[in-house]
């Protein structure tokens, strides 16, 4: 059975990422559930993460280090699988993590400093493929302030306009027009307070006393932002696999696993989205990306 566009009719959902492993740390449970409700699910990664360094001390090897494209290539086709997604390398090339005072350029040619036509081509290109009714990127700060990311964030939303125009890159294929851009949003302070106590009132050791102790206290909660909680706790260990899949950049014995799993749910049981574009009805706050989707589309 297909829909009034030709495709399949579970709702679409296309999430932007910088570099693989991003989206197993990035809003991973929300699409496992979406997945098993039915959903077509892709994830783009602009670059192939070529720069990054082996974060794991079990694989800091030399074999691993000389063939970081490839190993983390491997990686991301483990995540996806366990995620259920479909996945597209966009074909950028990863622009490093400047570091220094000043900081240096990034290296000429990477995904950072290519020119914005030309990645926005890219993913326009994937987006009238796919056809996603929802797309979700980082914000205007990427997340971070990692170069690769901000300027996932300005690609997504150069190509959510673009997408519909049939002046844009017409060879790009047919146009397509999303209905809801959505910003991504990760830990916040509220959620690290919350991981803080109770992990704490069941005595367990908590590696988030520090870091909330660092933790400006000028600095806006990014919880004043998100619109959108998605409940997806039953998806956390789906999470956690696609999150270790990624080994060269997840040690299993980090900060990212200190909370059982039991006590996440109780804490904090959701993922955290800000609606930024909509062409639909809806109301915020919300408990699901496709709200008012589900009504356009006759789903």
């Amino acid at each position: 059975m297909t829909g009034s566009d030709g495709q399949g009719t579970g709702l679409r959902l296309m999430a932007v990422h910088a570099h693989p492993d991003d989206e197993s740390s990035k809003g991973a449970a929300t699409m496992a559930r979406y997945v098993a409700d039915g959903h077509e699910v892709m994830v783009v990664t602009c670059t192939g993460g070529e720069a990054g360094s082996v974060l794991n001390p079990a694989m800091d090897r030399p074999e691993v280090l000389a063939n970081m494209t490839e190993v983390r290539r491997e990686e991301m086709a483990r995540a996806a699988k366990i995620l259920g997604v479909r996945h597209r390398w966009l074909g950028f090339i990863d622009s490093g993590l400047p570091e220094g005072d000043p900081l240096p350029p990034v290296p000429e040619g990477s995904f950072a400093v290519v020119p914005l036509d030309e990645s926005t081509e890219a993913l326009v290109k994937a987006i009238r493929e796919f056809r996603p009714h929802v797309v979700l990127t980082y914000d205007e700060n990427g997340g971070y302030p990692h170069p690769d990311h901000i300027r996932t964030h300005e690609v997504s939303m150069a190509a959510f306009d673009a997408a519909a125009e049939p002046d844009r890159f017409p060879d790009a294929g047919e146009p397509w027009q999303p209905l809801k851009l959505y910003y991504m949003h990760g830990f916040s302070r509220a959620k690290l307070e919350a991981f803080h106590r109770v992990l704490t009132e069941a005595g367990l050791e908590s590696p988030y006393d520090e870091w909330l102790s660092k933790w400006d206290p000028d600095r806006a909660d990014v919880m004043e932002r998100v619109t959108t909680r998605i409940e997806c706790s039953e998806y956390f260990e789906v999470r956690d696999e696609a999150l270790k899949a990624h080994a060269t950049q997840i040690d299993p014995n980090s900060r990212w696993f200190a909370v059982p799993l039991h006590l996440q749910r109780e804490a904090w049981p959701t993922e955290e989205y800000e609606l930024v574009r909509s062409l639909v009805d809806s109301t915020v706050p919300e408990d699901d990306l496709f709200a008012g989707v589900r009504e356009k589309v006759g789903t």
